[in-house]
Protein backbone atom coordinates (compact mmCIF):
# COMPACT_ATOMS: atom_id res chain seq x y z
CA UNK A 1 0.00 0.00 0.00
CA UNK A 2 2.88 2.61 0.31
CA UNK A 3 3.82 1.57 -3.07
CA UNK A 4 -0.05 2.37 -4.31
CA UNK A 5 0.23 5.92 -1.92
CA UNK A 6 4.16 7.49 -3.31
CA UNK A 7 3.92 6.02 -6.79
CA UNK A 8 1.35 8.65 -7.49
CA UNK A 9 4.08 10.92 -6.95
CA UNK A 10 6.62 9.33 -9.51
CA UNK A 11 4.04 9.66 -12.23
CA UNK A 12 2.45 12.64 -12.14
CA UNK A 13 5.29 14.58 -10.50
CA UNK A 14 7.57 12.69 -12.17
CA UNK A 15 7.03 11.35 -15.57
CA UNK A 16 3.57 13.66 -17.08
CA UNK A 17 1.32 16.79 -15.59
CA UNK A 18 4.53 18.25 -13.76
CA UNK A 19 7.40 17.53 -16.55
CA UNK A 20 4.61 19.03 -19.26
CA UNK A 21 2.98 22.09 -16.65
CA UNK A 22 6.96 23.15 -16.27
CA UNK A 23 7.65 22.80 -20.35
CA UNK A 24 4.70 24.77 -20.87
CA UNK A 25 5.12 27.47 -18.45
CA UNK A 26 9.26 27.82 -19.11
CA UNK A 27 8.57 27.59 -23.09
CA UNK A 28 8.88 31.07 -25.06
CA UNK A 29 6.25 31.44 -27.58
CA UNK A 30 6.19 34.09 -30.79
CA UNK A 31 2.81 35.81 -31.09
CA UNK A 32 1.17 32.91 -33.26
CA UNK A 33 1.84 30.93 -30.56
CA UNK A 34 4.83 28.81 -31.68
CA UNK A 35 7.59 27.99 -29.05
CA UNK A 36 10.50 29.80 -30.23
CA UNK A 37 13.10 28.81 -27.10
CA UNK A 38 13.56 26.75 -24.14
CA UNK A 39 16.24 29.01 -22.33
CA UNK A 40 15.54 30.16 -19.13
CA UNK A 41 16.99 32.09 -16.18
CA UNK A 42 17.66 30.81 -12.59
CA UNK A 43 19.74 32.39 -10.24
CA UNK A 44 21.24 34.34 -12.69
CA UNK A 45 22.19 31.91 -15.24
CA UNK A 46 20.60 30.76 -18.54
CA UNK A 47 19.74 27.17 -18.76
CA UNK A 48 17.91 24.74 -21.42
CA UNK A 49 14.69 24.27 -19.69
CA UNK A 50 15.06 20.53 -19.86
CA UNK A 51 18.64 20.70 -18.52
CA UNK A 52 17.96 23.12 -15.45
CA UNK A 53 15.11 20.32 -14.74
CA UNK A 54 17.55 17.01 -14.38
CA UNK A 55 20.38 19.26 -13.26
CA UNK A 56 17.33 19.77 -10.16
CA UNK A 57 16.62 15.89 -10.20
CA UNK A 58 19.74 14.72 -10.17
CA UNK A 59 21.00 17.15 -7.06
CA UNK A 60 18.29 16.14 -5.12
CA UNK A 61 19.13 12.09 -5.73
CA UNK A 62 23.04 13.27 -4.72
CA UNK A 63 21.80 14.82 -1.21
CA UNK A 64 20.10 11.28 -0.43
CA UNK A 65 22.99 9.49 -1.71
CA UNK A 66 24.48 11.24 1.10
CA UNK A 67 22.32 11.25 4.00
CA UNK A 68 20.57 7.66 3.52
CA UNK A 69 23.54 5.78 5.10
CA UNK A 70 23.17 8.22 8.10
CA UNK A 71 19.46 7.70 8.34
CA UNK A 72 20.19 3.50 7.95
CA UNK A 73 22.52 3.53 10.43
CA UNK A 74 20.31 5.14 13.09
CA UNK A 75 17.34 3.06 12.34
CA UNK A 76 19.29 -0.14 12.17
CA UNK A 77 20.58 0.42 15.85
CA UNK A 78 17.86 2.19 17.22
CA UNK A 79 14.84 0.22 15.21
CA UNK A 80 12.97 3.18 14.15
CA UNK A 81 12.95 3.08 10.58
CA UNK A 82 9.45 3.56 10.06
CA UNK A 83 9.63 6.68 11.32
CA UNK A 84 12.03 8.23 9.04
CA UNK A 85 10.18 6.77 6.51
CA UNK A 86 7.40 8.74 8.38
CA UNK A 87 9.26 11.73 7.94
CA UNK A 88 10.51 11.40 4.14
CA UNK A 89 7.53 10.29 3.38
CA UNK A 90 5.65 13.66 5.10
CA UNK A 91 8.91 15.90 3.75
CA UNK A 92 7.85 14.62 0.02
CA UNK A 93 3.67 14.91 0.44
CA UNK A 94 4.06 18.47 1.60
CA UNK A 95 6.67 19.45 -1.18
CA UNK A 96 4.20 18.35 -3.62
CA UNK A 97 0.82 20.49 -1.98
CA UNK A 98 3.24 23.37 -1.78
CA UNK A 99 3.98 23.00 -5.78
CA UNK A 100 0.17 24.13 -6.13
CA UNK A 101 1.54 27.63 -5.78
CA UNK A 102 4.22 27.08 -8.62
CA UNK A 103 3.95 29.14 -11.76
CA UNK A 104 6.98 30.59 -13.74
CA UNK A 105 6.85 34.19 -11.55
CA UNK A 106 8.03 31.30 -8.69
CA UNK A 107 10.04 29.34 -10.44
CA UNK A 108 12.56 29.01 -7.35
CA UNK A 109 9.95 27.67 -5.32
CA UNK A 110 8.65 25.25 -8.17
CA UNK A 111 12.67 24.34 -8.59
CA UNK A 112 13.17 23.77 -4.47
CA UNK A 113 9.78 21.89 -4.24
CA UNK A 114 11.09 19.31 -7.12
CA UNK A 115 14.07 18.49 -5.11
CA UNK A 116 12.08 18.21 -2.15
CA UNK A 117 9.73 16.13 -2.94
CA UNK A 118 12.43 14.07 -4.74
CA UNK A 119 14.12 13.21 -1.58
CA UNK A 120 11.19 12.38 0.10
CA UNK A 121 10.32 10.05 -2.28
CA UNK A 122 13.92 8.52 -2.09
CA UNK A 123 14.34 9.13 1.44
CA UNK A 124 11.23 7.00 2.34
CA UNK A 125 12.11 4.04 -0.14
CA UNK A 126 15.59 3.35 1.57
CA UNK A 127 13.48 2.02 4.67
CA UNK A 128 10.78 0.73 2.59
CA UNK A 129 12.68 -1.42 0.62
CA UNK A 130 14.39 -2.51 3.56
CA UNK A 131 11.18 -4.06 5.47
CA UNK A 132 11.60 -6.98 2.52
CA UNK A 133 13.17 -9.24 3.93
CA UNK A 134 11.76 -8.38 7.05
CA UNK A 135 8.02 -9.49 6.06
CA UNK A 136 8.50 -11.80 3.37
CA UNK A 137 10.13 -15.53 3.75
CA UNK A 138 12.86 -16.25 0.84
CA UNK A 139 10.72 -18.09 -1.59
CA UNK A 140 7.69 -14.95 -1.69
CA UNK A 141 10.15 -11.96 -2.50
CA UNK A 142 10.04 -11.78 -5.84
CA UNK A 143 6.26 -12.09 -6.05
CA UNK A 144 5.88 -9.94 -2.77
CA UNK A 145 7.82 -7.05 -4.71
CA UNK A 146 5.82 -7.77 -7.63
CA UNK A 147 2.61 -7.47 -5.95
CA UNK A 148 4.18 -4.05 -4.18
CA UNK A 149 4.96 -2.26 -7.75
CA UNK A 150 1.74 -3.61 -9.45
CA UNK A 151 -0.03 -1.88 -6.02
CA UNK A 152 1.57 1.45 -7.27
CA UNK A 153 0.75 1.46 -10.94
CA UNK A 154 -2.83 0.89 -9.95
CA UNK A 155 -3.06 3.33 -7.46
CA UNK A 156 -1.58 5.73 -9.41
CA UNK A 157 -2.94 5.31 -12.68
CA UNK A 158 -6.30 5.89 -10.79
CA UNK A 159 -5.33 9.43 -9.38
CA UNK A 160 -3.59 10.16 -12.94
CA UNK A 161 -7.56 9.30 -14.04
CA UNK A 162 -8.44 11.55 -11.44
CA UNK A 163 -6.09 14.58 -12.39
CA UNK A 164 -6.76 13.87 -15.98
CA UNK A 165 -10.45 14.96 -16.25
CA UNK A 166 -9.08 18.54 -14.44
CA UNK A 167 -6.16 18.75 -17.08
CA UNK A 168 -8.33 17.91 -20.23
CA UNK A 169 -11.61 18.36 -19.44
CA UNK A 170 -11.54 22.05 -17.04
CA UNK A 171 -14.72 23.12 -18.99
CA UNK A 172 -16.72 20.52 -17.05
CA UNK A 173 -15.67 21.79 -13.63
CA UNK A 174 -15.49 25.51 -14.35
CA UNK A 175 -12.16 25.84 -14.23
CA UNK A 176 -11.18 28.95 -16.60
CA UNK A 177 -7.69 29.37 -15.03
CA UNK A 178 -5.32 27.22 -17.65
CA UNK A 179 -2.53 26.85 -15.07
CA UNK A 180 -5.46 25.84 -12.14
CA UNK A 181 -5.73 21.83 -13.32
CA UNK A 182 -2.28 21.40 -12.92
CA UNK A 183 -1.71 22.76 -9.95
CA UNK A 184 -4.48 20.94 -8.36
CA UNK A 185 -2.80 17.63 -9.30
CA UNK A 186 0.38 18.37 -7.23
CA UNK A 187 -1.89 19.10 -4.11
CA UNK A 188 -3.77 16.23 -4.80
CA UNK A 189 -0.97 14.20 -5.46
CA UNK A 190 0.63 15.27 -1.63
CA UNK A 191 -2.23 14.59 -0.32
CA UNK A 192 -2.89 10.95 -1.70
CA UNK A 193 0.74 10.11 -1.08
CA UNK A 194 0.16 10.92 2.81
CA UNK A 195 -3.36 10.02 3.48
CA UNK A 196 -2.37 6.14 1.97
CA UNK A 197 0.38 6.32 3.92
CA UNK A 198 -1.63 6.02 6.58
CA UNK A 199 -2.17 2.44 5.72
CA UNK A 200 1.19 1.21 5.73
CA UNK A 201 2.03 2.83 8.61
CA UNK A 202 -0.52 1.28 10.73
CA UNK A 203 0.19 -2.29 10.04
CA UNK A 204 4.16 -2.42 9.57
CA UNK A 205 5.48 -4.08 12.17
CA UNK A 206 8.23 -2.41 14.72
CA UNK A 207 11.62 -2.84 12.91
CA UNK A 208 14.25 -4.79 14.84
CA UNK A 209 17.05 -3.29 16.19
CA UNK A 210 20.41 -3.75 16.05
CA UNK A 211 23.45 -2.99 18.59
CA UNK A 212 24.53 0.36 18.85
CA UNK A 213 27.90 0.75 17.72
CA UNK A 214 30.60 3.12 19.21
CA UNK A 215 31.13 6.46 17.45
CA UNK A 216 28.75 9.19 16.36
CA UNK A 217 25.78 8.14 13.76
CA UNK A 218 27.66 10.06 11.51
CA UNK A 219 30.43 7.85 11.61
CA UNK A 220 28.35 5.20 11.69
CA UNK A 221 26.68 5.37 8.90
CA UNK A 222 29.10 5.21 6.24
CA UNK A 223 31.16 2.72 8.73
CA UNK A 224 27.96 0.47 8.09
CA UNK A 225 28.72 1.15 4.29
CA UNK A 226 31.92 -0.02 4.43
CA UNK A 227 31.01 -3.17 6.15
CA UNK A 228 28.85 -3.81 3.28
CA UNK A 229 30.73 -3.60 0.88
CA UNK A 230 33.22 -5.52 2.37
CA UNK A 231 31.25 -8.52 3.14
CA UNK A 232 30.00 -7.55 -0.87
CA UNK A 233 33.99 -8.65 -1.89
CA UNK A 234 33.71 -11.83 -0.23
CA UNK A 235 30.44 -12.35 -2.19
CA UNK A 236 31.34 -12.51 -5.83
CA UNK A 237 27.45 -12.90 -7.16
CA UNK A 238 26.31 -10.31 -4.94
CA UNK A 239 29.46 -7.63 -5.73
CA UNK A 240 29.34 -8.49 -9.64
CA UNK A 241 25.08 -7.64 -9.30
CA UNK A 242 25.74 -4.42 -7.85
CA UNK A 243 28.37 -3.18 -10.86
CA UNK A 244 25.82 -4.20 -13.33
CA UNK A 245 22.77 -2.52 -11.51
CA UNK A 246 24.70 0.62 -11.02
CA UNK A 247 25.39 0.62 -14.39
CA UNK A 248 21.60 -0.04 -15.82
CA UNK A 249 20.02 1.81 -13.29
CA UNK A 250 21.63 5.16 -14.45
CA UNK A 251 19.76 4.35 -17.94
CA UNK A 252 16.74 3.27 -16.73
CA UNK A 253 16.05 5.51 -14.05
CA UNK A 254 16.91 8.31 -16.80
CA UNK A 255 14.61 7.45 -19.26
CA UNK A 256 11.71 7.46 -16.85
CA UNK A 257 12.47 10.81 -15.76
CA UNK A 258 13.36 12.36 -19.13
CA UNK A 259 10.84 10.75 -21.30
CA UNK A 260 8.50 13.26 -20.90
CA UNK A 261 10.31 16.12 -22.04
CA UNK A 262 11.53 14.20 -24.53
CA UNK A 263 8.29 13.71 -26.27
CA UNK A 264 7.34 17.31 -25.89
CA UNK A 265 10.92 19.07 -26.49
CA UNK A 266 12.11 16.70 -29.10
CA UNK A 267 9.11 15.32 -31.03
CA UNK A 268 6.78 18.11 -30.11
CA UNK A 269 3.94 16.16 -28.85
CA UNK A 270 0.61 17.09 -27.36
CA UNK A 271 0.52 17.46 -23.75
CA UNK A 272 -2.51 15.24 -23.75
CA UNK A 273 -1.17 12.92 -26.39
CA UNK A 274 1.88 12.66 -23.56
CA UNK A 275 -0.15 12.18 -20.43
CA UNK A 276 -2.26 9.51 -21.90
CA UNK A 277 1.01 7.35 -23.25
CA UNK A 278 2.38 7.46 -20.23
CA UNK A 279 -0.49 6.30 -18.39
CA UNK A 280 -0.46 3.09 -20.31
CA UNK A 281 3.20 2.70 -19.93
CA UNK A 282 1.81 2.42 -15.90
CA UNK A 283 -0.47 -0.25 -16.97
CA UNK A 284 1.64 -2.21 -19.29
CA UNK A 285 3.91 -1.92 -16.31
CA UNK A 286 1.78 -4.26 -14.07
CA UNK A 287 2.11 -7.07 -16.49
CA UNK A 288 5.52 -6.27 -16.63
CA UNK A 289 6.12 -6.55 -13.07
CA UNK A 290 4.22 -10.19 -12.71
CA UNK A 291 5.77 -11.34 -15.92
CA UNK A 292 9.46 -10.51 -14.84
CA UNK A 293 8.53 -12.11 -11.66
CA UNK A 294 7.05 -15.61 -13.39
CA UNK A 295 10.08 -15.36 -16.04
CA UNK A 296 12.55 -15.80 -13.07
CA UNK A 297 10.95 -18.60 -12.00
CA UNK A 298 11.76 -20.48 -15.18
CA UNK A 299 14.61 -19.09 -16.04
CA UNK A 300 16.69 -17.46 -13.12
CA UNK A 301 16.95 -13.85 -12.13
CA UNK A 302 20.12 -13.02 -13.86
CA UNK A 303 19.09 -14.79 -17.10
CA UNK A 304 15.59 -12.48 -17.11
CA UNK A 305 17.50 -8.85 -16.18
CA UNK A 306 20.27 -9.82 -18.62
CA UNK A 307 17.14 -9.56 -20.94
CA UNK A 308 15.53 -7.05 -20.02
CA UNK A 309 18.84 -4.96 -20.24
CA UNK A 310 19.25 -6.31 -23.41
CA UNK A 311 15.88 -4.84 -24.70
CA UNK A 312 16.98 -1.23 -23.05
CA UNK A 313 19.48 -1.13 -25.29
CA UNK A 314 17.13 -1.47 -28.71
CA UNK A 315 14.89 0.89 -26.73
CA UNK A 316 17.61 3.74 -26.77
CA UNK A 317 18.20 2.75 -30.70
CA UNK A 318 14.84 3.18 -31.30
CA UNK A 319 14.35 6.44 -29.21
CA UNK A 320 17.50 8.05 -30.98
CA UNK A 321 15.56 7.19 -34.70
CA UNK A 322 11.84 7.50 -33.65
CA UNK A 323 10.27 10.78 -35.79
CA UNK A 324 6.77 10.48 -35.41
CA UNK A 325 4.18 10.41 -32.75
CA UNK A 326 3.00 6.73 -33.18
CA UNK A 327 6.71 5.31 -33.57
CA UNK A 328 6.98 6.99 -29.60
CA UNK A 329 3.87 5.04 -28.18
CA UNK A 330 5.05 1.75 -29.92
CA UNK A 331 8.71 2.38 -27.47
CA UNK A 332 6.51 3.60 -24.38
CA UNK A 333 4.74 -0.12 -24.63
CA UNK A 334 7.88 -1.75 -24.59
CA UNK A 335 9.25 1.06 -21.92
CA UNK A 336 6.38 0.07 -19.96
CA UNK A 337 6.74 -3.80 -20.33
CA UNK A 338 10.37 -3.71 -18.88
CA UNK A 339 9.88 -1.10 -16.79
CA UNK A 340 8.07 -2.54 -13.91
CA UNK A 341 9.87 -5.76 -14.22
CA UNK A 342 13.51 -4.55 -14.40
CA UNK A 343 12.77 -2.09 -11.35
CA UNK A 344 10.91 -5.24 -8.78
CA UNK A 345 13.44 -7.86 -10.09
CA UNK A 346 16.11 -5.78 -9.22
CA UNK A 347 14.90 -5.40 -5.77
CA UNK A 348 14.14 -8.95 -4.88
CA UNK A 349 17.47 -10.19 -6.74
CA UNK A 350 19.56 -8.00 -4.28
CA UNK A 351 17.09 -9.02 -1.17
CA UNK A 352 17.80 -12.89 -2.10
CA UNK A 353 21.01 -12.97 -2.47
CA UNK A 354 22.31 -10.72 -0.04
CA UNK A 355 23.52 -12.63 3.54
CA UNK A 356 21.38 -13.26 6.02
CA UNK A 357 21.61 -9.93 8.52
CA UNK A 358 19.47 -7.86 11.08
CA UNK A 359 21.35 -5.00 9.39
CA UNK A 360 19.06 -5.03 6.63
CA UNK A 361 18.45 -1.14 6.20
CA UNK A 362 21.84 -0.83 5.89
CA UNK A 363 22.26 -3.49 2.98
CA UNK A 364 19.18 -1.41 1.79
CA UNK A 365 20.98 1.57 2.00
CA UNK A 366 23.65 0.52 -0.19
CA UNK A 367 21.30 -0.15 -2.62
CA UNK A 368 19.84 2.61 -2.57
CA UNK A 369 23.36 4.69 -2.35
CA UNK A 370 24.18 2.71 -5.62
CA UNK A 371 20.89 3.25 -7.43
CA UNK A 372 21.12 7.38 -6.69
CA UNK A 373 24.53 8.02 -7.70
CA UNK A 374 23.36 6.04 -10.97
CA UNK A 375 20.71 8.27 -11.52
CA UNK A 376 22.58 11.39 -10.81
CA UNK A 377 25.30 10.48 -13.23
CA UNK A 378 22.80 9.67 -15.74
CA UNK A 379 20.74 12.37 -15.00
CA UNK A 380 23.58 14.87 -14.99
CA UNK A 381 25.14 13.09 -18.49
CA UNK A 382 21.93 13.35 -19.91
CA UNK A 383 21.56 16.79 -19.03
CA UNK A 384 25.10 17.95 -19.71
CA UNK A 385 24.96 16.22 -23.38
CA UNK A 386 22.12 17.71 -24.37
CA UNK A 387 23.40 21.19 -23.26
CA UNK A 388 26.66 20.48 -25.40
CA UNK A 389 24.85 19.74 -28.54
CA UNK A 390 21.70 21.17 -28.07
CA UNK A 391 19.88 18.04 -29.20
CA UNK A 392 18.41 15.72 -26.75
CA UNK A 393 19.06 12.81 -29.28
CA UNK A 394 22.35 12.52 -28.47
CA UNK A 395 21.92 12.23 -24.48
CA UNK A 396 20.02 8.96 -25.47
CA UNK A 397 22.67 7.31 -27.18
CA UNK A 398 24.81 8.64 -23.98
CA UNK A 399 22.14 5.97 -21.88
CA UNK A 400 22.63 3.46 -24.19
CA UNK A 401 26.73 2.72 -23.02
CA UNK A 402 25.32 2.30 -19.79
CA UNK A 403 23.18 0.00 -20.35
CA UNK A 404 25.74 -2.15 -22.68
CA UNK A 405 28.12 -2.14 -20.03
CA UNK A 406 25.35 -3.18 -17.61
CA UNK A 407 24.79 -5.84 -19.43
CA UNK A 408 28.58 -7.33 -19.84
CA UNK A 409 28.74 -7.02 -16.08
CA UNK A 410 25.30 -9.17 -15.58
CA UNK A 411 26.75 -12.03 -18.32
CA UNK A 412 30.05 -12.06 -16.12
CA UNK A 413 28.00 -12.48 -13.11
CA UNK A 414 25.54 -15.29 -14.86
CA UNK A 415 29.27 -16.81 -15.47
CA UNK A 416 30.50 -16.77 -11.77
CA UNK A 417 27.08 -17.93 -10.32
CA UNK A 418 27.46 -21.39 -12.80
CA UNK A 419 31.02 -21.12 -11.73
CA UNK A 420 30.13 -21.45 -7.87
CA UNK A 421 27.41 -23.80 -8.73
CA UNK A 422 29.67 -26.30 -10.22
CA UNK A 423 31.78 -26.33 -6.92
CA UNK A 424 29.08 -26.80 -4.95
CA UNK A 425 27.67 -29.37 -6.78
CA UNK A 426 30.89 -31.21 -6.95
Amino acid sequence: MYDWANSAYNLVITSTIFPAYYDAITSTKNAVGEITSHKILFLGKEFESASLYNYAIAFAYLVIAAISPILSSIADYKGNKKSFMKFFCYLGGIACCVLYWFRIETLTLGIVCAILAAIGYCGSLVFYNSYLPEIASDKDQDNVSAKGFAYGYIGSVLLQVICLLFVLKPGWFGISDSSFPARLSFLLVGLWWIGFAQITFARLPASRAGIAGAGSVLVNGFRELKKVWQQAGRLPVLKRFLFAFFFYSMGVQTVMLAATLYGSQVLHLETSSLIICILIIQIVAIAGAYLMAKLSDHFGNFQVLAFVVTLWCGICVAAYFVTTAWQFYVIAGIVGLVMGGIQSLSRSTYSRIMPETHDTASFFSFYDVTEKVAIVIGMFSFALVQELTGNMRYSIIALMAFFIVGLIILLLTIRKQKQLQTITTA
